[in-house]
């Protein structure tokens, strides 16, 4: 069967200009060759530290920017090439939740014209089936119908970010790309978005690329989880399996930094040192070298691919035992 998305070696370097005609002078490796897939129905999160890569994944999977190399493929159809003349039929299959749920809404328009927008632009309602329509939406993300009337900044963040979600349904996307999408929400707040976004995906059959560096909240919504580091991902692998045998040092050290909500429970950290490497000069080798207790020789020289490690788990690290060698 063929996913509803691919995504193969994908790329995105933003230029660095300097002197006086402008030239570029050097790249930064912002996505260096990532690949993955979602099927229908499938929430896959991009999880990582600020500054991985994973927002401009998801940017460039949206065509909010173009990619520098690779492709991207909607059900089987190259669309990362698409001229813009022929981008609009992937903008109504393809929607966005971004992490501010103000600053994405305008102060000028009530919740009625917003959500009616995407549904008018498409051709997909108009008069009293319009009308009917934006009403399910606001009954789907838990709001009352006469939210429509008011503006945005009459709405709590949570209450903000059910509009944006109604927004993105607006058009019957196949797939959603959620920026962040709750952390700029209170946890209480997050919670109530995470079982918002588990039940639409059930009732409507939406895949979800779901980018987050919050893997508390990651854990309770997603399918797979493909994390990055320095833009590569680092390991794949399906939820029940990464949170509870991760092979990749990288991703270990990300599940040891998780609160854990109980004061007596106790829980080995895997304190990494030094800063992450400039995505303009990433290291040789693997890129994780340079803060990887377990890192060896190969590690400085080769960089590793991804491989299968287990079912359902491929990792790009060089070691066969996660817990050797002894640290270097």
């Amino acid at each position: 069967m063929i996913p509803l998305l691919e995504v193969t070696d994908l790329k995105k370097h933003f230029p660095i200009r300097g002197g006086v005609l402008g030239r570029v002078t050097n790249h930064v490796y912002a996505v260096d060759g990532v690949s993955f897939d979602i099927a229908r129905g499938e929430t896959l999160s991009l999880v990582g530290e600020s500054g991985c890569g994973k927002s401009t994944v998801g940017r460039a999977v949206l065509r909010l920017i173009a990619p520098t190399a690779g492709e991207v493929r909607l059900d089987g159809e190259r669309i990362d090439n698409l001229p813009a003349a022929q981008l609009r039929r992937l903008r109504q299959r393809v929607q966005v939740v971004f992490q501010d749920p103000f600053s994405s809404l305008s102060p000028r328009q009530k919740v009625r014209e917003i959500i009616a927008e995407p549904i008018v632009n498409f051709g997909l309602a108009r008069g009293a089936a319009l009308e009917s329509r934006i009403a399910g939406l606001l009954e789907k993300v838990r709001l009352p119908r006469d939210a429509m009337d008011r503006y945005p900044h009459e709405f709590s963040g949570g209450q903000r970010q059910r509009i944006c979600i109604a927004r993105a349904l607006a058009p019957d996307p196949d797939l959603i790309v959620c920026d962040e999408a709750v952390s700029a929400l209170d946890v209480s707040v997050k919670a109530q978005i995470v079982n918002l976004l588990a039940e639409l995906q059930d009732a409507l059959g939406l895949a979800l690329l779901f980018i987050s560096h919050d893997l508390a909240i990651v854990e309770h919504l997603t399918h797979r989880v493909a994390v990055m580091y320095l833009g590569k991902i680092v390991e794949v692998a399906d939820r029940r399996t990464l949170f509870s045998r991760a092979h990749h040092p990288y991703t270990r050290a990300l599940l040891s930094a998780v609160p854990v909500p109980d004061p007596a429970a106790k829980r080995q950290r895997m304190i990494l040192t030094g800063d992450v490497p400039s995505p303009i000069h990433p290291p040789s080798g693997c890129r994780f070298h340079t803060r990887c207790p377990f890192a060896f020789d190969r590690c400085r020289t080769e960089e590793p691919v991804l491989r299968r490690v287990a079912e359902g788990q491929v990792s790009a690290c060089h070691l066969d035992v996660p817990d050797a060698p002894a640290a270097a």
